[in-house]
């Protein structure tokens, strides 16, 4: 008999039902470390205490209103967005995987208002992930994301990671632009370095194609900078963000510029929910803190903390873990034995982390974690690691 819940999820045996900053409190009054944010998506942590403010004091003025009206809240974070990025105009999503639609449609409809209707393929990356929607997993194109959900929405094309040669090749007169992430998260965490990031906007400037980045994981203040691409000093044309721009509620985005999005006129897209006032209160809490030059110093300063002592966790278990790799702090523990085994280990010592391919594990807490929990979370991760070494 199939649940109530459609069985989707192989879920772990955790009920968790309340969370404080980097903690989160299991139904049985366990206490776990939360190395895992809700995969990117808690940036400030659990229940802070801003995000609290902006959420409840929204919800005891106004819901919901829908698109059809000016919405105050949304405007004042599209015009924080603009500020504060490449962007020229900002839509408001409730997720990635919506962001990841809308920015598919934009480069198209870009094309075909230029007059170059047929210009509609989309070149994306081996191990890349954007969404489980239609345009998602045919822009992903692997097997686990596609099998059994076909026909494909086609005008992808897909390319090996860090491939120039094939890159150069695949362009023609039908390209209309380059879709990737700055760093694949669900891929294992495999950064872009950044000359190959400017290269790709080279490419896309010597073509005159769109070059579009999805920072739904890595964005927000992740890496240690706003958005993950300001490292390499580039800017795209088109960009999805969602997952720590809402701080834990459901909130995305598209920015681009103002030559990218002038296909997109009234009727072209829209949204219900997309940028309620609930979601774009609390959005402007998350900005207000996460874009302060000093807390994303912060970031950096705790990032290389946690690195070097993943560096030393690796030295210490070289049967365990193969490699750290990643930027701020969304990192990845490349591992030797089982990725799942040292995940349920963690879960043993009460620690959260999120699997990946590759074998990986992936580190995303919060951006404000503490030192201590950083020397906390290190310490049950090496007692993980030795209780793996134990049961091979």
């Amino acid at each position: 008999m199939i649940p109530s819940i459609l069985p989707t999820y192989s879920r772990a045996p955790l009920t968790f039902v309340k969370g404080e900053g980097s903690w989160l409190i299991e139904a049985d009054g366990r206490r776990f470390l939360d190395l895992g944010a809700g995969i990117a998506v808690n940036a400030l942590g659990h229940a802070h205490p801003k995000l609290v403010e902006a959420l409840t004091g929204q919800a005891n003025a106004l819901w919901h209103v829908s698109n059809l009206y000016q919405i105050p809240q949304q405007q004042k974070l599209a015009d924080m967005l603009v500020e504060l990025t490449f962007a020229d105009t900002v839509f408001f999503t409730n997720s990635g995987t919506e962001s990841c639609e809308l920015a598919v449609k934009m480069a198209r409809k870009y094309w075909y208002e230029k007059g170059a209707p047929e210009r509609t393929d989309i070149i994306t990356f081996e191990g890349s992930f954007h969404g489980r929607s239609s345009a998602g997993i045919a822009a992903a194109g692997s097997e686990k994301m596609t099998k059994g959900f076909g026909p494909l929405l086609p005008g992808f094309v897909h390319l090996p990671w860090n491939d120039h040669e094939a890159l150069t090749a695949a362009i023609n007169d039908k390209t209309a632009a380059i879709l990737i992430e700055p760093i694949q998260g669900e891929g294992g965490i495999r950064p872009l370095p950044d000359q190959c990031l400017k290269g790709l906007r080279d490419l896309c400037d010597e073509h005159g194609i769109l070059l579009i980045l999805d920072e739904v994981q890595c964005g927000v203040g992740r890496t240690g900078k706003l958005f993950a691409h300001e490292w390499a000093g580039i800017e795209p044309d088109i960009m999805m963000v969602a997952k720590g721009i809402g701080g834990g509620f459901p909130l995305g985005a598209v920015l681009a510029t103002e030559n990218a999005a002038g296909g997109m006129t009234a009727g072209t897209h829209g949204s219900t929910y997309g940028g309620n006032p609930l979601g774009c209160a609390v959005g402007c809490a998350v900005l207000d803190i996460v874009s302060d030059a000093g807390f994303l110093a912060d970031v950096s300063r705790r990032a290389g903390a946690l690195r070097q002592s993943l560096e030393g966790l690796v030295a210490a278990h070289p049967d365990v873990f193969e490699s750290v790799r990643g930027t701020g702090l969304m990192l990845g523990l490349k591992c030797k034995a089982s990725n799942i085994d040292v995940l349920n280990a963690a879960y043993a010592n009460e620690l959260i982390t999120v699997p990946a391919a590759d074998n990986a594990l992936r580190l995303l807490p919060p951006l404000n974690i503490s030192e201590a929990d950083i020397a906390e979370a290190v310490k049950r991760l090496d007692a993980a690691a030795t209780q793996v070494e134990k049961a091979s």
